[in-house]
């Protein structure tokens, strides 16, 4: 796990950078590898001129500590590579390759990846099984290629100019090259606000794009082409339960045991969750020594899963590590809006950040229960959109009744997590079209809120742009499975990648700690998109296919619990220890007068949360991240 870097150019902008400007990139990323650095910097011969290429690296050493340095190349130096991830696969694909006469100088997953693009091209992607993003530089073909797994596992951003393009892990290390401008994306601001994340391939910055998951660009002459080489399967069959629980059993299985391949010691994120326990059970059944178990909890028991994060330490034996975040999380904000280098408003990335901490003081490695809800239907947005499917069969005058305003006026609590606010918001949306329906469910600010927070000018700019259509495009490429289906694969499309994984990667390697995901192994993957729905939601069961697969071997409590999420008590801190540094934050005559919301949307919403009248906590959050990574960046 690493961080990588690069230009090429070509004419002019090949004389405008040197070794210092790729020096400066690979140092932004020193986190992310704080083993080794290395740089490759070479002049090449282009149709149109003169060019250069230069490639950094900052390594975080798992396989083969002592000979897996980069930029590495293939036996006579014409292509290098830049490699950020692990291949799980590559001692079975190393073989064949020496046996069409490669020679091997390490013992590193890295080299087979140059190999195999020199038998392949980009066919290479299609043998790798793991989670990657790297960089190629073809000195015979005078072409760069960039690639990224198929799941979003690994960053990789980059900027195309008119004479050359850059590319890296982290958008902070782009902006270390010269002549590279900051300026904000309103398109992506108005996505931020509806999500809580930027989604691809769009980030904050005008001009800087993230390559999409399951994608490669080929760059020459000055010319980019980013090509899909891969995408979820989300074709339900009709499979009988016992072969879906034999075959996820034995894929997880051999997911965990591929995970489990490192050269320095390697653990777990433990919830106590379905997903995180039934990793930590395999990882047990596998290992010949107590697998390390790490948590978090909170001092507000609502949002603490603790209890039962030991519970399943106890059952398997592990060697457990706690820690409990309190308000005083504000020190670390500061450190999470650089980190991130755009504004993203998941708040739980303050525990990853935590629990990726004291990880990193005892292990390198750790594996978690990333992507099991998407997968296998883990969250209650899924019971709702359920319920909403049944709505729409109903006769018309019993829809006018169940989504009369009436609901509105049903006396319940501001707080977000209740039932009655959940149901509230179940009924409000209940006559949209299903699509809009479920954005208007995931969404922080609906459209009616955003308008209401924009100034006249932004909501002008931003009248003609939907931010349900980014949703509706991913509906539009699952056409042969039915709405639940459909909508879990575009969480696995939008969600996941934009969310979740992002948050993890960047607040793990923040710590120089490297995350596996073993639900998001490809193959196991592609075999849950064949899995009929009613084994992933039965009736109102989540995950009932993971229950039925995997739950003689967990805790019966473990079974027995509704899913918590791994939420964060930010309204309460709003409110409370948090409250003084939220007003001097949003309402600072700076952050009032820069142009982009209504002053007094601004304040209202800070009363009424502050106040006890609503409960804006996550609305807050994104705006406080903004304007924080406003401050920092622009």
């Amino acid at each position: 796990m690493c961080g990588i870097c690069g230009i090429v150019g070509l004419n002019s902008a090949a004389e405008k950078f040197g070794q210092p400007d790729i020096v400066r990139m690979c140092d932004a990323l020193a986190h992310r590898g704080p083993d080794d650095s290395g740089c490759y910097f070479a002049d090449f011969k282009a149709e149109s001129g003169p060019g250069r290429v230069g490639f950094g690296h900052r390594r975080l050493s798992i396989i083969d500590l002592a000979k897996g340095h980069q930029p590495l190349s293939n036996e006579d130096g014409t292509v290098w590579i830049v490699f950020n991830g692990e291949i799980y696969n590559f001692q079975e694909l190393r073989p064949a390759l020496v046996a069409q006469g490669h020679r091997f100088r390490t013992d590193s997953d890295t080299e087979v990846i140059v190999h195999l693009y020199e038998q392949k091209g980009p066919g290479c992607l299609q043998e790798l099984r793991g989670m990657f993003a790297f960089a190629i530089w073809d000195s015979s073909a005078r072409s760069l290629f960039l690639a990224r797994d198929r799941l979003g596992k690994k960053p990789l951003c980059y900027r195309v100019e008119k004479e050359r393009i850059l590319f890296a892990s982290e958008i902070k290390s782009i902006l270390q090259a010269g002549g590279v401008p900051r300026k904000l994306s309103l398109e992506a601001l108005h996505h931020y606000l509806t999500y809580q994340y930027v989604p691809h391939p769009l980030t904050m910055f005008q001009g800087i794009a993230k390559l999409p998951p399951g994608h490669h660009l080929t760059w020459k002459d000055g010319r980019a082409e980013v090509r899909e080489y891969w995408r979820p399967t989300c074709r339900p069959e009709p499979l009988k339960e016992a072969e879906c629980v034999a075959r996820v059993r034995e894929l997880l299985t051999e997911s965990v045991r591929l995970r489990l391949i490192s050269d320095v010691p390697l653990g777990a994120f433990l919830s106590g969750g379905l997903d995180s326990s039934i990793v930590v059970g395999l990882m047990a059944k596998l290992s010949n020594a107590p697998v390390k178990t790490f948590s978090i909890g909170f001092a507000e028991k609502r949002y603490d899963e603790l209890d039962y994060a030991r519970a399943v330490a106890r059952h398997f034996k592990t060697e457990h590590r706690e820690f409990v975040v309190r308000p005083n999380a504000i020190e670390i904000i500061p450190k999470l809006v650089w980190h991130y280098d755009e504004p993203f408003a998941d708040s739980s990335a303050i525990p990853t950040y935590y629990v990726s901490q004291i990880t990193r003081q005892h292990v390198k490695v750790a594996l978690t229960g990333d992507a099991g809800d998407e997968g296998f239907a883990g969250y209650p947005r899924y019971r709702a959109v359920k319920l909403g499917l049944w709505f729409d069969r109903l006769p018309g005058f019993l829809r006018r009744a169940l989504a009369g305003k009436y609901w509105q006026r049903l006396p319940v609590s501001v707080e977000q997590k209740t039932k009655g606010r959940r149901l509230r918001r179940l009924f409000e949306a209940l006559n949209l079209p299903p699509k809009e329906r479920y954005v208007r469910w995931c969404a922080i600010f609906d459209d009616g809120r955003k308008a209401a927070l924009y100034s006249p000018e932004l909501r002008a700019a931003l009248a003609p742009v939907a931010s349900a259509k980014i949703f509706e495009e991913e509906y539009a490429k699952a056409p042969e499975a039915d709405f639940l289906a459909a909508t879990m694969f575009v969480d696995f499309m939008r969600y996941l990648p934009d969310d979740l994984l992002f948050k993890v990667d960047i607040a793990s390697m923040a710590h120089g700690l490297e995350c596996r995901a073993p639900f998001l192994d490809h193959k196991l993957v592609e075999f849950i998109g064949r899995i009929p729905t009613d084994l992933k939601l039965r009736g109102f069961t989540t995950k009932y296919l993971l229950r039925r697969a995997f739950g003689e071997m967990l805790p019966p409590e473990i079974l027995r619990r509704s899913k918590m999420g791994f939420g964060v008590p930010i309204s309460d801190w709003f409110r409370g220890e948090l409250q003084g540094y939220l007003r001097e934050t949003l309402l600072d005559p700076s952050a009032l007068r820069r142009g982009y919301f209504a002053p007094e949307s601004v304040r209202q919403l800070v009363e009424d949360h502050v106040a006890a009248r609503a409960d804006h906590g996550y609305r807050l959050w994104a705006l406080l991240m903004f304007e924080l990574w406003h401050r920092r960046f622009l």
